[in-house]
């Protein structure tokens, strides 16, 4: 069974309108449509509005100086209804909502907290616009020969300004497999170091190697991280996860074998979990069991997800 309720970040409402990309005028004319909105994003930060509750705060470009310079990114969404929409990416100095057109006119604020807080369009917009952004703030130099690289394609690219290398460049998305593993009536969850409270436990995640199925990296992640084989692996459902640009693909597998062996690097601790353990954690405001020592991810996670579905009883692998 496939989730048909769209992830935190996904479900974008705008028409990419891919074919503009690459006809100059066109994008030309959209930029100077008076219909045209642009959102901007300082050091990846977005502009809201908080009152009377956060919304992404859509600019004319005429109030945006600070992001109209030879250091800003300026990059095509695509269209709202027939409406231009823009991300504006600009880096360093003060924070532009301090004095200008902007002040008082939003904050600039982080895209993870943010994201629970917006409807799900928004946040699919501010994926959208976040990974393309910092994409662009990595990716100043050729990858080839190390001259500086432009923008191109309405954002979708970016070429090398070296004549004789011309090498272009296109935004990548890195796979990453995120899997629930049961055996019977248990799960397995595993704890990470960088998890924020010490009794956070998610789902086993890892990237998928160069030249390997997304079966076969979830077999390897679980084998590798928890010493559990893995049998039948089904598909759950998928994220865009801009932090800075992953593909979180949620599947299911069945464990072969019981007995946990973890890698020290990869994971503090990992556990079999009934159902009957788990189910109080969607209980509470907090995700968190009150008398034991476990808490999940937030519904903003495609874990969250992932765990609920096997304690529903829904979906099996």
């Amino acid at each position: 069974m496939t989730r048909t309720q769209p992830h935190t970040f996904a479900g974008n409402p705008l028409d990419r309108a891919a074919n503009v990309r690459r006809r100059p005028d066109e994008l030309d004319r959209l930029i100077l449509s008076p219909e045209s909105r642009f959102l901007p994003l300082w050091d990846l930060r977005v502009l809201v509005t908080l009152e009377p509750e956060p919304r992404l705060a859509w600019r004319p470009m005429a109030d945006l100086p600070a992001f109209a310079g030879d250091d800003a990114d300026l990059v095509f969404l695509g269209l709202d209804g027939g409406a231009p929409r823009f991300a504006a990416g600009a880096r360093g100095g003060e924070d532009p909502t301090t004095e200008g057109v902007l002040a008082g006119r939003g904050s600039f604020v982080e895209a993870r907290p943010l994201a629970s807080d917006i409807p799900t369009g928004e946040a699919a917009i501010l994926a959208q616009s976040r990974a393309l952004i910092d994409w662009h703030d990595r990716h100043g130099f050729c990858a080839v020969c190390g001259s500086p690289t432009r923008l191109g394609e309405a954002g979708y690219m970016r070429v090398c300004r070296n004549e004789t290398c011309k090498a272009q460049h296109f935004p990548r998305t890195d796979p990453v497999v995120i899997m629930l593993i049961a055996r019977d009536d248990r799960c397995l969850l595993g704890r990470n170091k960088r998890f924020p409270t010490r009794r956070r436990y998610s789902a086993l995640a890892g990237f998928v190697d160069p030249g390997e199925s997304i079966e076969e990296a979830v077999r390897r992640e679980v084998l590798e991280e928890a010493g559990i084989v893995v049998g039948a692996v089904t598909y759950h459902s998928s994220q865009p996860w801009p932090f800075p640009s992953s593909l979180m693909i949620g599947c299911l597998g069945e464990a072969e074998n019981e007995e946990i062996t973890i890698d020290p690097e990869e994971l503090q601790d990992a556990r079999w979990l009934t159902r009957e353990e788990v189910r109080p954690c969607f209980e509470s405001p907090d995700y968190a069991a009150a008398d034991g020592d476990l808490e999940i991810p937030p519904p903003d996670a495609i874990a969250h997800h992932l765990i609920k579905a096997w304690v529903e009883g829904g979906v099996s692998p």
